[in-house]
C-alpha cells in the first residue's frame, strides 16, 4: 500500500486475494502459541430464533480478543532487521493487546498508539501483556488519529507498521477463526449455513470470506456494523472506502471511520455472498446484557454485535448458524452508560422536561395522576425561580413497560403541567441528559 499527500492509505491497483491456504498455513504457524477457542451451542438464542446457534468464544484468548490471530502471524513473519527496528501499532485497544503480547512472547521493542476513548480496562491490558518490551502512547480522539501518530512515528524511526486490519498477513491470522469453526462444526457432524462476522475495519471479516469462499462457498456470511460506524456500507454505497463525517465511539473496538482497502476489495469481490447489516448501540447494550446475564459471557460492545445481528435476519429455520464473540475487553465502569442505552433501545427509559406551575400541590399531582403504578423515577433535577410563574425540571422515568408510554403521554397532554418529551439522538436530548 502507498500513502498519499493527505496522508490517506490507498489501495494497489491490483492486489493478491487470500486464500484458504494461505490461512491453513498461518493456522499450522501459529497453532504452538495460540490454541483453539471453544464454539458452544448456545440454547437461548437457539430456541428464541428458531435456528441452532453456535458461539465462537474468541473473548476466551489470553488477550480476550481475536485479534491477536492477526497480529502475532504479521510479526512472526517479520525478518530480522524488521525486528531489530521495532513495531508501531494503532489499535482502539484489542489489536493492541495482541501486538504486546507478542512483543513480549518474541522479545521485540514496540511502541503502541491508542486514542483517548480507549477504555482504561483495555490500556491497563496492553501494558501487562507488553511489560517493559512495550511504550503506550494515547492519543486523538478515535482510531484514526491514533494511526495517523503511529504511522508518522514508524517513519521517522525506520520502525514496521502492524496493522490492525488493513495488511493481508493480518487478514489471514484472522481468518484462522473460521478454519477453526469449520473443523469444529465438522467434528460434531455440522456444516455451517451462515456466520455473522462484526466489522469494525473488516479484517476479520475479509480472513472469514476468504477461508469459506474457497472451504464452504454456501455458507451465507453477515457482516454486523454499528449503526454510529457504518463504514462498511458506506463504502458499498460510495463503491469505495470514504471517511464518514463522525463516528460514535460507543462500540469502540468496531468504531472505524474509514474501512480497511484490502477488506473492502475483498467483500466487494464476494459481494454475493455478503450481507452487510448495521445494528443499534442500543440494541447492543441489550445483548451485552443478556450474554451475561444467561450466559455468563462478559462481551465487550464489538463482541456483541454479531448476537445483535441474529435478531434482524430471516434465517432458514434448523440452519447451523455461527456467531463470533470477537472480544471480552469491557471495563465495568461502562456498565451504567450500558444498562442506561439498553433501557432508552427498549422503550423502558425516557426523559421529560416538565414545567410546573409554581402552585402547591403541582408535584404531588405530577406523582399521583400523571405516573402510573409502575412508572419509577430515576433522575429529577428541579429549580424554582423567583417571579416565574413556571419551575422547569428534568424528570428521567423507568417504565415497567414500553407499552405504558402512550397512556403517560395522554395524561401528560390532558394536565395543566406542560410537559416535553425529549427524543434521543436529538440536540437538547445529549445536551440535558449526558452532561
Amino acid at each position: 500500500m502507498s500513502e498519499n499527500q493527505s496522508g490517506t492509505i490507498t489501495a494497489p491497483s491490483t492486489y493478491t486475494p487470500v486464500r484458504a491456504s494461505d490461512i491453513q498455513l498461518a493456522q499450522a504457524r501459529i497453532s504452538s502459541v495460540i490454541a483453539p477457542t471453544p464454539l458452544q451451542y448456545c440454547p437461548r438464542l437457539s430456541e428464541d430464533t428458531g435456528v441452532e446457534v453456535y458461539l465462537k468464544r474468541e473473548d476466551l484468548q489470553d488477550v480476550r480478543s481475536y485479534k491477536i490471530r492477526g497480529a502475532y502471524f504479521a510479526i512472526a513473519n517479520l525478518d530480522a532487521e524488521q525486528r531489530a527496528a521495532g513495531i508501531v501499532a494503532a489499535s482502539a485497544g484489542n489489536h493492541a493487546q495482541g501486538v504486546a503480547y507478542a512483543c513480549r512472547t518474541m522479545g521485540i521493542q514496540g511502541r503502541i498508539f491508542v486514542p483517548s476513548q480507549t477504555p482504561k480496562q483495555k490500556r491497563d491490558r496492553i501494558q501487562v501483556h507488553g511489560g517493559d518490551m512495550v511504550d503506550l502512547v494515547v492519543t486523538g480522539n478515535n482510531f484514526d488519529e491514533a494511526a495517523a501518530a503511529a504511522r508518522a512515528d514508524a517513519a521517522e524511526r525506520g520502525a514496521t507498521i502492524i496493522e490492525p486490519f488493513d495488511a493481508r498477513d493480518t487478514v489471514i491470522g484472522q481468518g484462522t477463526v473460521a478454519a477453526e469453526i469449520l473443523s469444529q462444526l465438522t467434528t460434531i457432524g455440522k456444516s455451517l449455513d451462515t456466520v455473522f462476522v462484526p466489522v469494525g475495519g473488516a479484517g476479520l471479516l475479509a480472513g472469514v470470506t476468504s477461508y469459506l469462499a474457497d472451504m464452504a462457498p454456501r455458507t451465507a456470511i453477515v457482516g454486523v456494523e454499528p449503526a454510529g460506524a457504518a463504514s462498511l456500507q458506506a463504502a458499498l454505497d460510495a463503491g469505495e472506502p470514504v471517511t464518514l463525517d463522525k463516528v460514535d465511539s460507543f462500540v469502540d473496538g468496531a468504531a472505524v471511520r474509514r474501512i480497511g482497502e484490502l477488506p473492502y476489495h475483498t467483500v466487494e469481490a464476494n459481494q454475493g455472498r455478503i450481507h452487510v447489516i448495521n445494528v443499534s448501540e442500543g440494541a447492543v447494550c441489550t445483548e451485552m446484557l443478556e450474554l451475561y446475564q444467561n450466559e455468563g459471557i462478559i462481551a465487550e460492545p464489538a463482541g456483541a454485535l454479531s448476537v445483535t445481528g441474529l435478531r434482524e435476519m430471516n434465517l432458514a429455520p434448523g440452519s447451523v448458524v455461527v456467531c463470533i464473540i470477537s472480544g471480552g475487553n469491557n471495563d465495568v465502569l461502562r456498565y451504567a452508560e450500558i444498562m442506561e442505552r439498553s433501557l432508552v433501545h427498549r422503550g423502558l427509559k425516557h426523559y421529560f422536561l416538565v414545567n410546573f406551575p409554581q402552585e402547591p400541590g403541582q408535584l404531588r399531582h405530577f406523582l399521583t395522576d400523571i405516573l402510573g403504578p409502575d412508572d419509577d423515577i430515576t433522575l429529577f433535577e428541579y429549580l424554582k425561580r423567583n417571579n416565574r410563574e413556571t419551575g422547569a425540571a428534568l424528570v428521567g422515568l423507568e417504565l415497567g413497560r414500553a407499552s405504558d408510554l402512550d397512556p403517560l403521554l395522554d395524561r401528560m397532554t390532558a394536565s395543566r403541567i406542560n410537559c416535553e418529551h425529549l427524543q434521543p439522538n436529538t440536540p437538547e436530548y445529549e445536551y440535558l441528559v449526558s452532561t
